[in-house]
Order: C-alpha cells, then structure tokens, then sequence
C-alpha cells in the first residue's frame, strides 16, 4: 500500500504473457480500439480522442498543455500541492502566462477563486485528487461556469478511485496515469479530449511526439492509420486486460471498493494515533494522508512496515516531508484485507515504538 504503483490486477500480469503483435497488425489495432472504448466508459465521456499516451502521466500532463498553448496565452492553474506546482512548469516552458492560485497543502481550492483569477484565460487547470496531499479538488463548479476557457484536469489519481465525470462535468482535456486506480504498472496515461478543445489544438506543438495533429490518425478507429511510433503493445494489453476488471466488477462497485476501504481507514487510523491530515469533507478515500505521530520515526518506521509485512508507506513531500504520511489504497491493492493488515501492523508499530 502507497501512493505508487499498486499491485495490479491478476488479470493484468496474465495480459503480459500474450505474444506480442506487430503495432500495425490488425489483431492489434482491434484491441486498441477496444481498449478506447473502454477508456471511454471510465472516464464517463463520449469523446472521439481518447487514447493512451505511449508513456507516464507526466507525459500526458505535458500533452494537455502543449497542444493546447501558444506563447502568450494566460493560463489559470490551481496549486495545492506538487502536481499543480508541476502544471504551472509544464505550462509556462510552453510559453504560457501563468496564474497561480495557491492553496495551503492539505486544503482544498476554491473553484470560484480559479474562476475569479482572470476574466478570460485560455485554460483553466487543476489536479483533481492531489498525489502529494491527499485532497480532492472540485471539478464540476469550474466546468459550469468557465465561460470560453478550456479546462484541463488531472486525474491520475482519481480515475476509476473516485466519480469522474468527463462530459457531465464540462471537462476539455483530461489525462491519467495507469498506476493508480486502474490497478496497471506504469507505463501509459489515459488521455480525453473534447470536440471544443480539437478546435483549438496547436497546429505544430513544441513537442514533435506528442503532437495530437499526428497522433490523432494513428489511434482513430475510422480505419485510416498513419503511423506515427511504435505502441508499447504489452502496456496496451495490460491495460486492456486493467480495464476489463474494472468494467467487468462494475465501475460504481470498484469506487465503492475505493470509498470502503478509505472509509475504514479514516474511521480507524485516529484510534492509533495518526491524525487525518488532509481537509475534512475534501479527502481522498484511496489516498490517506495523516500527520507522523510525536515519537515515530519517520524512515525507520516506513522501512519497518517494508521489511516486516511488505507495505510500503508514502513519505511526504515538500514542505510537508518527514511530517505526514501517505497511505494509498488503491486497485487490487483496494481490499479490506489489506486494510486489516496494515491498521494491525500499525498498531504492532506504535507499540513497539519505532
């Protein structure tokens, strides 16, 4: 348990073991145009582009804004925690003219306040479930009421761990990582983008790989493929194979594997004297952070759980390192087996005293 790669699906490591296919094969092809369509039902949207990027969510993070920015364009980015500080780097070497609007770590950010910080940007941006801090953003506010901005969203770690509702929320460009909810190694970012963000899409990006005008033609399922590089073909099936469990369990039921198993934790980590850090009301049921209890040692104690029953703890980060910890729950990883195990391994660690 942690805030990295979960352990993945079963079903996942068999996918590993199919022989691998040519990218151009049409056996290949099929199964990646399933594999948008399933994409498309987790993420709750009917939009024509959307596809795995061929690499980690960082690249899709950097996707979103490429594509979508020329030099000049004012840029509203809500920052509360490591990844939206990193939203406002990706979007600024781009050429952008960025707006932060900050947050205290662990507080959530008030959409009217992103929506208040300039009458008209190209972009609105926010993480919707804060990696760093354990606090969810609220997404829909800003998609009602955005006016000619695109809004871009990140969703690493919320797809398929909490509701996330592409068209119902107005969402333009939303990208993922596979690691997370989605019980898949890292390897690939789920991304969507909306008819209305195709309209304004760069016509040469910085980025020669990531280009959307190129790559849009290779994963089209209108039977006209340009190549344009080579698919990871095995992260694909992976994440076919990632996908399929999720669909096949249901999505509202693996959310509600997510929610009790956050729910269990939030209730039970206070009686062992870890206090539940992120705000109240805002936190993540598949990412718990709380504050180190006075005593403890920080590394030793994570290294403890390591060694002794292979759970591996989050540290914190930034300002909040050596402070809080993050506990992720998240996938497979998301049973309330593996809840029981660590509230008894913690409650083995506080009174040992490590």
């Amino acid at each position: 348990m942690g805030p990295g790669p979960s352990n993945p699906y079963p079903e996942v490591m068999e996918a590993f073991n199919r022989p691998v296919l040519g990218h151009l094969d049409p056996e290949f092809i099929s199964l990646l145009d399933e594999t948008n369509d399933r994409l498309r039902e987790v993420w709750q949207t009917n939009n024509a582009l959307t596809f795995p990027i061929s690499a980690t969510g960082s690249a899709g993070m950097e996707t979103s804004f490429v594509n979508f920015i020329t030099p000049g364009d004012d840029v509203v980015i809500g920052v509360n925690g490591v990844f939206g500080n990193r939203m406002c780097e990706v979007a600024t070497r781009a050429g952008a003219t960025v707006t932060r609007v900050e947050e205290d770590w662990g507080r959530t950010i008030d959409p009217q306040r992103l929506l208040d910080a300039h009458p008209n940007p190209s972009i609105i941006a926010l993480v919707h479930a804060e990696t760093s801090t354990g606090v969810r953003n609220d997404i829909a506010e800003l998609g009602a009421n955005k006016g000619d901005s695109l809004l871009l969203v990140d969703c690493v770690t919320s797809l398929a761990g909490i509701p996330v509702l592409i068209d119902e929320w107005n969402v333009d460009i939303a990208y993922s990582g596979t690691q997370k909810c989605l019980g898949v190694p890292p390897g690939l970012s789920p991304l969507t983008v909306s008819h209305r963000a195709m309209e304004r899409l760069v016509e040469t990006p910085q980025s020669w790989y990531l280009d959307l005008n190129m790559i849009k033609e290779y994963v089209s399922g209108d039977g006209a493929r340009a190549y344009h590089h080579t698919a990871p073909i095995s992260m694909l099936y992976a994440l076919h194979a990632g996908l399929g469990v999720v669909l096949s369990e249901g999505l509202e039921q693996t959310l509600g594997r997510h929610q009790s198993c956050g729910d269990e934790l939030h209730s039970r980590l206070p009686e062992l004297g870890f206090e539940l850090w992120a705000q109240e009301g805002y936190r993540l049921p598949e990412l718990t952070t709380v504050s180190i209890p006075e005593g403890l040692d920080d590394v030793k104690s994570r290294q403890h759980l390591l060694d002794r029953y292979g759970i591996e703890i989050g540290g914190g980060l930034g300002p909040v390192a050596g402070k809080v910890w993050r506990i992720g729950c998240m996938g497979h990883t998301a049973r309330m087996r593996n809840v029981t195990l660590l509230l008894g391994a913690l409650e083995e660690l506080t009174n040992a005293g490590h």
